[in-house]
């Protein structure tokens, strides 16, 4: 167990009896544990710590377990997520899959199960050669005449050359992996921001007014950024 003993785990659970007797067996077991009691905070730890395995309920305050894992996906397709949650419908771990969660265990749930698939997901960070790998193969993304390389965060496209910053790029990603799908803005601010202090609406309009002038070649007449009445805004191209 000493590769284990040097596994750090972030448990994201609103519920303390639950979160503390997950703690508790995990620790047992050697690995290093940190609870987060809200999507803000678990967000947050996620960035300090950068644990190996989040575990993660779907249904908690500030923002949802889906929001959560739509944001981490964003920067890291790597990191093994477990889904715990009272949501054990068909339907729920569908949109968990679809969101790109690694696991999915429904409450109640037996102790030794919980702990096997964790060791099991855990596993996964010894692949870190083949998946970057793969990362670098899928680093471009190319729409109409315009290209992003996500691996440099540089736009090629009709205004130039672009040095994207590092939230434009995060941005592009959420639209890029949603393409055809309608986001609202609350969603867009959950999983693109966090929440962050001080971000609002008129920040996502601005953002869209900057894509806008990059990629469209009629800023006024968008074909890939387009506006949805009393939703928000949705990506799309053929």
């Amino acid at each position: 167990m000493e590769e284990d003993e040097k596994k750090r785990i972030l448990i994201i659970e609103d519920e303390k009896h639950i979160s503390e007797g997950l703690k508790l067996n995990l620790s047992l077991k050697g690995y290093e544990v940190f609870v987060a009691g809200d999507g803000i905070a678990g967000l947050q730890q996620w960035k300090d710590m950068s644990p190996d395995l989040i575990i993660l309920d779907i249904m908690l305050p500030g923002i949802d377990g889906l929001s959560i894992l739509q944001s981490i996906r964003l920067e890291d397709e790597k990191i093994p997520i477990l889904i715990l949650s009272a949501k054990n419908k068909s339907i729920d771990k569908i949109k968990g899959l679809e969101c790109g969660v690694d696991d999915y265990l429904g409450k109640p749930f037996e102790l030794e199960e919980f702990l096997l698939r964790v060791k099991r997901l855990l596993k996964r960070t010894s692949w870190n050669n083949q998946q970057e790998i793969k990362k670098e193969q899928k680093s471009n993304y190319y729409f109409g005449d315009n290209n992003i390389d996500f691996a440099k965060n540089i736009a090629y496209c009709k205004a130039g050359t672009i040095n994207l910053t590092e939230q434009e790029s995060r941005v592009l990603k959420l639209f890029i992996s949603n393409k055809g799908t309608p986001l609202h803005r609350k969603k867009l601010l959950e999983i693109g921001w966090g929440y962050a202090k001080g971000t609002t609406s008129r920040t996502i309009d601005n953002f869209i007014v900057r894509f806008r002038k990059y990629f469209e070649d009629n800023p006024k007449k968008p074909k890939y950024f387009k506006s949805r009445r009393a939703v928000g805004y949705i990506f799309d191209h053929e």
